[in-house]
């Protein structure tokens, strides 16, 4: 029986009134999930608060769904909202020691005057170092710890994931935004996306191709209490390109291969690629929005609003 869960997403970003408004305000959002074989978006909507904007959708040059916003009339104050829902289908994931030999894979990249494959094209597009994920022989050395020579290269990347849920340790306030893998490296901190960014950063590092996975991951509530809402973020991890398996994910901040739990938006060569929203804000004040997150299986949504819909009607 295939094995699946459809889910409620949320992603609420708002910046709250500051008695000075903002005049003009341009935005990029990737905040709807992408339709995949393993994920099937039954809907995506994204609403403005206060509605005075243009919204345009379409898809970015990796494939996954984006949103132009642009706000020309001024305003204080700014609600972001996306809710969706998906069917996330469970995956049948490949043996590890059936994968090629890790340098076999690295040969498949070294430059040739002749013409490749589709898949390999596509995959040239996250072998080189990007803004956030630096090439070098230092995060080479870090990778080569887990790839031995003539290691499977799926066997190299269970192991270089391991090593970092391993040995690093998760921590929200160690790092931000911006941090330098080297820094996340040298401290062994670091929260999803420095880990994600740091595994990617090796593998490209040896010559395997890497991109990086925006998405979320369904979380549990301390036992004997309620999910709560908006409490989720969200989340970062990493898929490895195979010759016989095309993407294979790795999750270095869990130390699992993403399945059932975990909801994918998009992906890109780094978070700046994927970024739930960034822009460029003309006016108002210098302020952090504050962003709440939901993720919940549909059916345990549904019974909360059935409880909820109950209690008002006896009020």
């Amino acid at each position: 029986m295939t094995r699946s869960i459809d889910y409620i997403v949320i992603h609420e970003t708002e910046y709250p009134p500051c008695g000075v408004p903002v005049s003009l305000a341009q935005h990029l959002l990737h905040l709807i999930p992408r339709d995949l074989p393993w994920q099937t978006r039954a809907s995506g909507k994204i609403t403005i608060d206060p509605d005075l904007s243009r919204l345009i959708e379409g898809e970015d040059v990796f494939g996954n769904p984006v949103a132009w916003l642009s706000l020309d009339t001024p305003h204080d104050g700014l609600l972001v909202r996306a809710e969706s829902h998906v069917a996330v289908i469970g995956r049948s994931l490949p043996k590890p020691a059936d994968s090629p030999p890790w340098e076999a894979v690295r040969e498949r990249f070294r430059y040739r005057p002749e013409p490749c494959d589709a898949n390999v094209l596509d995959a040239q597009r996250y072998l080189y170092a990007s803004p956030r994920a630096p090439c070098d022989a230092t995060l080479a050395a870090f990778a080569r710890q887990a790839f031995k020579p003539e290691v499977p290269l799926l066997v190299g990347a269970q192991a270089l994931m391991d090593l970092i849920y391993d040995t690093f340790t998760f921590d929200a306030e160690a790092t931000e935004v911006g941090t330098p893998v080297h820094e996340v490296l040298t401290r062994k901190r670091g929260v999803c996306q420095d880990f994600a960014h740091l595994m990617i950063a090796a593998l490209r590092s040896i010559g395997l191709p890497a991109r990086y996975m925006s998405g979320y991951l369904l979380t549990d509530p301390p036992p004997g209490k309620p999910r709560l809402i908006g409490a989720d973020a969200s989340h970062a991890w990493v898929s490895v390109w195979c010759p016989e398996n095309d993407w294979v994910e790795y999750d270095p901040t869990n130390g699992i291969q993403p399945d059932l739990r975990h909801v994918t938006l998009g992906w890109g060569r780094d978070f700046q690629d994927v970024s739930p929203l960034r822009g460029v804000i003309l006016g108002g004040l210098a302020q952090a929005p504050e962003v709440r997150v939901t993720v919940m299986p549909e059916a345990e949504w549904q019974a909360r609003q059935t409880a909820a819909s109950a209690a008002a009607e006896k009020k």
